[in-house]
């Protein structure tokens, strides 16, 4: 308790600039050459600066890479569904260089893809659904489309 009112009063005291706290007044020497404070030498801290430099420009690369892939992917599934077009997909793409395609990992999933909706279209693929339809349903609504048929025409048709 008395070291906790001990620092409040001396830091009260500090900013009415009466003195107190004299203790505290030390400051510690820091080294103005940052290759010092890390605790290396001149050389060896210029190296240390240039492998960062080069990390860094390499995990930029590969951030920019992963980003024009993910951007040809948003083209290539406009294109398939038929979306308009962005111009920043296309910029980033263009940034990354012409070596930029879907991932193998994406690429067989679009093929996948692509041959279950060919088996979808193709005349076996049709017969496949005629299997999984209701029936029942399909003649309910045939029947109330040609009801509401039939009363349209009675209605415009004075001689039924």
């Amino acid at each position: 308790m008395a070291f906790l009112m001990k620092s409040m009063l001396s830091n009260q005291v500090k900013n009415l600039g009466l003195g107190g706290g004299g203790e505290e007044s030390k400051e510690e020497s820091t080294p103005s050459d940052p290759a010092a404070a890390a605790g290396m030498t001149r050389e060896e801290y210029e190296e240390y600066q240039k492998q960062m430099v080069e990390e860094k420009m390499e995990r930029d690369a590969a951030f920019a890479h992963k980003k024009a892939e993910r951007a040809c992917l948003r083209v290539h599934l406009r294109e398939k569904y038929r979306l308009p077009k962005s111009e920043l997909d296309e910029n980033q793409i263009q940034m990354a260089g012409d070596d930029v395609g879907l991932p193998e990992d994406l690429q067989k999933m679009v093929a996948e893809d692509q041959v279950e909706e060919e088996d979808k279209d193709s005349i076996l693929g049709q017969l496949q659904n005629i299997q999984n339809m209701d029936m029942d349903a399909i003649k309910e609504k045939a029947q109330a489309t040609f009801t509401e048929m039939k009363q349209a025409a009675e209605q415009k048709c004075s001689m039924m």
